[in-house]
């Protein structure tokens, strides 16, 4: 990257502080532009899910991964459901979608439940494992809530066989004028099609390991059995394993990072091959070097800059996060490694200038919060709006559950050091309300950011972006207006 006409910033930047220059290009469309990321991970989108309790959680990992990005469970969750989130993500078919599914014997009002928990609005209604019906949100509109599945649901549905075409499979249910069918193998449910999944198949390249799975991260924090809990993870099949704490550059993660990266080496496969390894957060070059030489694969860049995050009112420390991509990558490039850009990003356009300034991918985390797929609880406002909490890992939600094991004392102790929001309403889109809707909106932009930069790979990106700096008028000048004036 390459700053317009040379000017060097005798300050620190954020995304909002600059803008990218159009060069000559030769690239003709969105979709000549390859997105796999340069850090070896094996991800085919610059996404990853950050690792917050209220945001990172099975449907968000499968869906995503789907789409060619990569979630990464908690540090907080317990290894026994790390284990079975990993297995169900695994166990998950790389194009098909995971459906709902029901009993024709339950109630309309356990429909109404699990139906907010995927962006398709359906259940399929099972009898053992064969399809039986689908019920739609629709269906359940002015109905009885202890009415039956069977009473409400659309017994006359379309199913498609596995080997199914899905250009056929796309044309089939447009013909039907149908949203959704079941996937079957011998009349067994192996999942679901919908026509936007279908379109978004022929568009993502989903993000598998080395056996075709769909691919997931975790993270294990700086205290207590670091390796243990780190081997631990890694048998049960996680791709990439993250050391992560709030201030990365001290000598305790370096401990941590060496010790993870022993118990990543020990688990290597048959062909020698290693899980990646990332580590932080740091925000300085030098912060960037001391993990790369410690053993880490990825350096994770940001204090600070997340929505949820109130170090830097606290504390006042942090750094503008343009700049400290910008610094970070280009020393742990000389040290062999890559940058994950974590937080600070609230539009497509902040996601491509974190790649314009170094990141291999982009870490977003509140962003995705308010969505079908994040863990939380579905609510209601006042005014019939949808939204779900979201909070910070260093709020007193998250504190409480990374201190259940210890003491009351020593969790009354810690609960008097909180820096994350201790809860915020994210709330859907009615646009928008899927993470996938999300993934478009993000994908479209940083494609288009792309082609405008005459980049057909992520590394062209780096060398070929050129950012100019603008002040908040010139920042105002770019946003569009949703009123007249």
């Amino acid at each position: 990257m390459e700053f317009l006409n040379g000017q060097q910033p005798a300050h620190d930047l954020t995304y909002n502080d600059v803008f990218m220059v159009p060069s000559r290009s030769s690239v003709a469309s969105r979709f000549d532009v390859d997105l796999k990321t340069p850090d070896h991970v094996g991800t085919t989108l610059p996404i990853v899910v950050s690792n917050m309790t209220a945001v990172s959680g099975r449907r968000m990992a499968e869906t995503v991964a789907r789409r060619g990005a990569v979630a990464i469970l908690p540090q907080d969750v317990q290894v026994e459901a790390i284990a079975r989130t990993v297995a169900r993500v695994k166990a998950a078919h790389p194009v098909y979608e995971t459906p709902i599914v029901i009993s024709p014997k339950a109630p309309v009002a356990e429909v109404l439940s699990l139906i907010g928990k995927r962006s398709h609005r359906s259940a399929v209604v099972l009898d053992g494992d064969r399809p039986v019906g689908i019920i739609t949100e629709r269906d359940c509109l002015e109905v009885d809530r202890f009415s039956t599945v069977a009473e409400v649901m659309t017994p006359d549905m379309l199913t498609l066989p596995t080997d199914v075409d899905l250009d056929g499979a796309f044309e089939t249910l447009h013909s039907h004028h149908l949203n959704l069918a079941p996937v079957v193998d011998g009349g067994r449910l192996v999942g679901v099609l919908t026509r936007r999944g279908i379109l978004r198949s022929a568009i993502y390249t989903p993000a598998v390991d080395p056996h075709g799975r769909l691919m997931v991260g975790a993270a294990v924090g700086i205290n207590g059995d670091v390796a243990g809990r780190a081997g631990e993870l890694l048998r049960c099949g996680v791709d990439v394993l993250v050391v992560d704490t709030a201030h990365g550059h001290q000598d305790k993660m370096l401990e941590a990072l060496q010790a993870a990266t022993a118990a990543r080496d020990a688990h290597a496969d048959q062909h020698g091959r290693r899980v990646p390894v990332a580590a932080g957060n740091v925000v300085s070059a030098e912060g960037a070097r001391d993990l790369a030489q410690a053993g880490a694969d990825i350096i994770k860049v940001g204090v600070g800059p997340g929505a949820m995050c109130t170090t830097r009112m606290m504390t006042g420390v942090g750094r503008p996060q343009f700049s400290a991509v910008l610094e970070c990558a280009v020393a742990a490039k000389e040290c062999g490694a890559s940058v994950w850009a974590d937080g600070g990003v609230k539009y497509p356009r902040d996601v491509a200038l974190g790649l314009a300034a170094g990141a291999a991918s982009v870490m977003v985390g509140s962003w995705f919060a308010g969505t079908y797929e994040s863990p939380g609880d579905m609510v209601r406002d006042a005014d019939g709006r949808l939204y779900k909490e979201s909070f910070g890992m260093a709020s007193a939600r998250a504190v409480r559950a990374r201190t259940r094991d210890q003491s009351a004392f020593a969790r009354a102790r810690s609960a008097l050091f909180e820096e994350g929001i201790s809860s915020s309403r994210m709330y859907l889109s009615p646009e928008a309300p899927g993470v996938e809707d999300l993934i478009d909106r993000i994908i479209s932009g940083v494609r288009s950011a792309f082609t405008y930069a005459g980049a057909r790979t992520i590394g062209e990106f780096h060398s070929r972006a050129v950012v100019g700096l603008q002040s908040s008028a010139g920042y105002d000048e770019g946003r569009p207006r949703e009123t007249s004036w």
